[in-house]
């Protein structure tokens, strides 16, 4: 039987995509800003749009250098990870406030995202990111290992595309939140800005990944993975 490969990085990169999701969809989409770009005007957005976008540059670097199967793992324990942070979040906002602590409706605010809400954050962020993983690595068969940039905008186009066209109506969809004639102006907007973070990140993932090939010694190509999103195994 052959041993499977041990990896310097791989945990560290799946600790640091994992808290990149926690953090940005836990602490970012409570809070509403805005600011003022010139030739675009007034710009509106939840302040999470500025982190999320990096757990698909993650995804990007981890299908890029250890393939697909070695990413999924990681995507599922994003998920877990993702999955346990909201579940604590709606124990602790349920849990009855003592009388001399009066900062319950803040942390309602903060921390009480609605279920269906939560519910279509998982959803959405599972098939946007297998989506991106999968094309990702099928891109680079196609490319043989050419063009990177082209792969990881790509893949990132059709990854946010799905993560944005379910969470949107899942989440607010007849919930009166947003105008249901408005999801499609505001799906349009946060996908073009995810992908937007991802061009700018482009010479970032360009040197991460080219170190990561070196430090590893691995390229790795899917030119015979099993690419079902449920399967555990990890290719050798």
């Amino acid at each position: 039987m052959q041993t499977p490969r041990s990896y310097r990085y791989y945990d560290l990169m799946m600790a640091a995509f994992v808290t990149v999701l926690v953090c940005s969809n836990l602490i970012g989409p409570a809070k509403i800003s805005q600011i003022d770009v010139p030739v675009l005007g007034t710009l509106t957005f939840g302040a999470g749009l500025l982190f999320f976008p990096i757990s698909f540059i993650f995804g990007d670097i981890l299908t890029e250098v250890y393939g697909y199967s070695r990413s999924r793992k990681v995507i599922w324990a994003g998920f877990g990870g993702l999955a346990f942070a909201s579940f604590m979040a709606w124990m602790i906002v349920a849990l009855p406030a003592a009388p001399f602590w009066h900062n319950q409706e803040a942390y309602e605010v903060a921390f009480g995202s609605a279920w269906r809400v939560s519910l279509a954050s998982l959803v959405a962020f599972a098939a946007g990111e297998f989506v991106n993983s999968y094309i990702m690595a099928k891109m680079k068969v196609m490319t043989a290992g050419r063009w990177l940039w082209m792969r990881t905008i790509g893949s990132t186009i059709f990854g946010e595309g799905v993560d944005s066209a379910l969470f949107y109506p899942l989440a607010f969809y007849g919930s009166g939140v947003i105008p249901d004639d408005k999801l499609p102006l505001v799906m349009l907007a946060q996908f073009v800005a995810k992908v937007g973070v991802e061009v700018v990140f482009t010479p970032v993932t360009y040197k991460v990944v080219a170190w990561l090939k070196r430090a590893e010694n691995e390229d790795y190509y899917d030119r015979h993975t099993d690419f079902n999103p449920f399967a555990l195994k990890t290719d050798t």
